[in-house]
């Protein structure tokens, strides 16, 4: 038998051929810690070095501005109780959005159970945060916004240049979690205008267990854990330099790629939903239909349940959101912040392609997952 048509891109993504053979030796004979000062440890330190310029030259920043992290959400609770921490004194109010990963909502919810304000703006029936609601909630003891770049459930992406400037000009600082569109969208930091962004290595074809905070020079962050002074002092630790090292490889790779690979996702993913929709009256689209992450697909099969649905075709691996809900018997948090009806919601299923993806995958996974919807619903 096929192995199952992997459309769960946004879930994660397989490690690049390149990106395993850059970590390779570090996983072998260049085993040196990056804080020794032999000639094992100053190559270590070299090749971390490499990546972080790597790493900045993706989102169009320093090298000094990058922070390795264990993952996403070690980062976005960096950003988010690192600046907390220092800023306090000033402000106990911040702003998020109501579609917002797990990892920046739950951080949050700690802040509120400090006694801070937690402002959560909703969003539109596309799943994007309004600048003028924003405008609207910013108050002088506003410290911090932090509203994702894209949508890990529908790939809607926010207006974030538009909202960031809003929040610089009130004095708050700006974080954006951007795992889902770093390497599939033109990522820049200066262009965006944010002083915190988020990286996750398993996003863009390098290992799971690697992220990266940028962090603008100047902004105020505090360490929230404690012990050596690796990474300026704010991520304590000895580096893991492999995972670090396949992560600039996979930085590299996916700015060799832009734009051109977001055009490529784009026609891929346009050529699924036009297959589904041939074949299943009544489907719909979740999300935006145009600024949206171009490998996004999540649609909403009528009359049936998008769970069972899967469940049902072991051709196809795919989910109904966000990894991080697996197995939550519920609908998603995202769609019912969208306005989307429970019916509507219940159906819903995301479709995400990578890279490795073939037109003969996208005819597959298409057909499959017609050929059960229509078992499904057939009387």
């Amino acid at each position: 038998m096929n192995p199952p048509v992997y459309l769960d891109y946004n879930a994660t993504t397989p490690i690049d051929p390149g990106v395993l053979e850059a970590m390779l030796p570090w996983l072998r004979e260049d085993f040196g810690n990056p804080s020794s000062d032999h000639p094992y440890g100053q190559r270590a330190r070299e090749a971390v070095a490499q990546a972080r310029g790597q790493v900045a030259a993706l989102i169009g920043a320093q090298p000094g501005e990058i922070l390795f992290t264990g993952c996403a959400t070690e980062a976005n609770n960096l950003a988010i109780l690192g600046a907390a921490r220092v800023l306090s004194s000033r402000g106990r109010h911040v702003i998020t959005s109501a579609v917002e990963h797990p990892s920046v909502a739950a951080p949050l919810a700690h802040l509120r159970g400090q006694g801070w304000e937690v402002t959560v703006l909703d969003v539109d029936g596309y799943g994007c945060v309004s600048p003028v609601a924003l405008a609207a909630a910013l108050r002088d003891d506003t410290v911090l916004v932090s509203v994702m770049q894209a949508n890990n459930e529908v790939g809607t992406l926010a207006p974030i240049a538009e909202l960031a400037a809003l929040a610089r000009r009130r004095g708050a600082l700006f974080h954006t979690d951007a795992a889902q569109s770093a390497g599939k969208v033109t990522v820049d930091v200066g262009a965006l205008g944010v002083d915190l962004l988020t990286l996750a290595g398993h996003k863009f074809y390098a290992p799971k267990g690697v992220g990266a905070l940028y962090v603008r020079a100047g902004t105020p962050l505090a360490p929230i854990q404690f012990g050596a002074a690796q990474e300026q002092g704010l991520r304590p630790g000895t580096e893991n330099v492999a995972h670090i090292v396949g992560l600039g490889a996979a930085a590299g790779l996916a700015q060799r790629r832009l734009p051109a690979g977001a055009g490529r996702l784009r026609q891929r993913r346009d050529a699924l939903h036009q297959r589904l929709a041939e074949a299943i009256p009544g489907l719909a689209l979740n999300g935006h239909p145009d600024a949206r992450l171009p490998n996004t697909l999540n649609v909403s099969f009528p009359g049936v349940s998008g769970r069972e649905l899967l469940a049902r075709t072991p051709e196809v691996a795919a989910s109904v959101g966000s990894a991080c809900h697996a197995g939550s018997a519920g609908v998603s948090g995202v769609l019912g912040a969208m306005g989307v009806t429970a019916a509507r919601a219940l159906g819903a299923v995301r479709l995400s392609i990578g890279e490795p993806t073939t037109e003969e995958d996208i005819g597959r996974g298409a057909d499959a997952l017609a050929a059960t919807w229509r078992a499904l619903v057939a009387p």
